[in-house]
């Protein structure tokens, strides 16, 4: 399989702190599925439960 570079990879943005986040290998089965960049964002969404754009108006 060729190298792709970075930028041609699929992107997507974190439901919880807003941040654009890359493609990686290891969701290559579950990319569909993956909503947060980060185990830590995943684990503040239960905490607080408060997604980008909610909260204080």
């Amino acid at each position: 399989m060729r190298m792709r570079k970075k930028q041609d990879l699929p992107q997507k943005t974190c439901l919880r702190c807003g941040l654009p986040f890359t493609w990686r290998k290891k969701w290559e089965k579950v990319w569909d599925e993956v909503k947060y960049c980060s185990d830590r964002c995943r684990s503040e969404r239960k905490r607080t439960g408060n997604a980008v754009g909610e909260g204080a108006a």
